[in-house]
């Protein structure tokens, strides 16, 4: 079979398995990679491929993801993050451009964007019922902040892989990365910002015949559809009674009391215990960046530089410092929470191992080749190529870490006939992640629940609001290379 026919029918059996099928994620990657290497002639070379490209990501990635996700809940139970998002608003008077800046700031140290909305929705709906602000923009200020940076900025997942496979320059793509995302988030805060101005508007024209409270809607009047860890089924949602499980990232529902416009969780049962000082807050997240920062600006670091600011050592010496800032919960309560994030993490690593297979099959059968050379066959800009193929992967199988994965295994052979920076190369497929994230994105489903909005909602939020981001983001990349290269 041609590759590129293998190519389209990796990506619509994905589509089926995932989305239609509800197979999980892992299963359907495996399951793929194993037919396409069958349709390719070689089924030996097949079980070969998908086990160099699950051992490749679990090696890249589980002290990371795994780092990223204890950090994040122990920092949350002990009260840190609560401390750093006070800090944050106080110095803005801005609430919406706050909740940007707070998705913006935590996605990456968490490794995860879903994570760091999910830490933080509880806020920014307690600012919607406090400020009389539609719970749809302040939803969507702190998602779509949270995916900018998770997108553009080293050391993400999504970028942090595609710089070690097509061996970037860290230090340009930090500074590329972070500059283009800053722009980025603030097109997706105006857009928030924009629509909770038509919601205002909306429900103060309902308002008028059915006493709606100015600045919500009527979706948002009527939510209070969700029992204490009960998630009603909607179209097209996966859900299990107390648990949102999409693409590794379980969010628990049990137990959860809404007081105050704030949701809390009551997992794990421990002693209340007062907020950690500062320094103890800050210190897990920001002393890893620190570290990563530092040694990336040396051309030559040091030997002890290079060491501490790797990625994985960084991250275990925040998790050294979150253990230690949650020191007055009692060791049995911070080892549960360990090893509820040690599990969460566990699930997140098999779909991307799942990706890694898929990345690798493909590869081998040249389908990624094949489907540049497509494009390059149309006649069209060179820099619109990896924005097209990362944009048709992420189209398919939702993932954005997946999709990156995936994406430089199939460009590779391209690279020299693409003539492209590498660093452009690598932000240009990331912008193409931004688009089109819909029912098959985990994303998608955990946005909607968790700010109580409709599907109907969520497609004018979040996804549009990515496609917006993705097609500024791209316009700003191939702006860098027109100028500058």
């Amino acid at each position: 079979m041609h590759p590129a026919l293998i190519f389209l029918f990796a990506l619509i059996s994905i589509l089926l398995l995932t989305a239609k099928f509800r197979l999980h994620p892992f299963l359907s990657l495996v399951l793929v990679s194993l037919l396409t290497g069958v349709l390719a002639c070689e089924p030996m070379g097949t079980i070969e491929a998908i086990t160099r490209g699950l051992g490749s990501v679990f090696s890249r990635f589980a002290i990371i993801i795994t780092c990223g996700s204890i950090i994040g809940i122990l920092l949350r139970k002990t009260g840190g993050m609560s401390l750093i998002a006070s800090d944050i608003m106080r110095f803005s008077r801005n609430p919406l451009l706050a909740l940007s800046i707070l998705g913006f700031l935590f996605s990456v140290p968490m490794m995860c964007y879903i994570l760091a909305y999910v830490i933080f929705i509880p806020i920014a709906k307690e600012l919607a019922t406090k400020l009389n602000y539609p719970s749809i923009s302040t939803a969507t200020s702190l998602a779509l902040g949270a995916v900018a940076s998770f997108n553009l900025v080293y050391p993400s997942p999504v970028i942090i892989s595609a710089a070690e496979e097509l061996s970037a320059n860290t230090d340009t793509l930090i500074l590329m990365g972070f500059f283009i995302a800053v722009p980025t988030s603030i097109a997706g805060y105006l857009y928030a910002r924009k629509l909770g101005k038509a919601e205002s508007y909306g429900a103060s024209e309902y308002g008028n015949q059915g006493h709606v409270q100015p600045g919500f809607t009527e979706i948002t009047i009527t939510a209070q559809k969700e029992k204490a860890g009960i998630i009603q089924e909607k179209e097209g949602t996966r859900e299990k009674a107390g648990i949102i499980q999409e693409k590794g990232i379980e969010v628990q529902n049990d137990g959860v009391q809404k007081e105050n416009g704030l949701q809390r969780k009551e997992g794990v049962q421990g002693k209340e215990t007062k907020k950690p000082g500062r320094l103890e807050a800050y210190a897990p997240i920001f002393l890893p960046l620190l570290l990563i920062l530092f040694q990336a600006g040396f051309e030559h670091p040091s030997p002890l530089f290079a060491f501490l600011g790797n990625p994985n050592v960084a991250l275990l010496i925040g998790v050294l410092l979150s253990i230690f800032s949650g020191r007055t919960l009692g060791f049995e309560m911070v080892r549960a929470l360990v090893e509820k994030a040690v599990r969460r993490s566990g699930v997140v690593l098999l779909d991307l191992c799942g990706g890694g297979a898929l990345g690798a099959t493909l590869a081998m059968t040249g389908a990624g080749e094949a489907l540049g050379r497509f494009f390059l066959q149309i006649n069209l800009p060179h820099i619109l190529v990896p924005f097209l193929v990362a944009a048709a992967l992420q189209t398919v199988q939702g993932s954005r870490v997946v999709t990156m994965l995936v994406a430089p295994s199939l460009l590779l052979p391209l690279v020299p006939e693409l003539g492209l920076p590498v660093e452009i190369l690598i932000l240009a497929m990331a912008s193409g992640t931004f688009l089109f994230s819909h029912v098959n994105d985990p994303f998608f489903w955990i946005f909607g629940e968790l700010a109580e909005l409709e599907p109907s909602e969520v497609f004018r939020s979040n996804t549009l609001g990515n496609a917006l981001m993705g097609v500024v983001s791209f316009l700003l990349v191939a702006g860098v290379y027109v100028f500058f290269y």
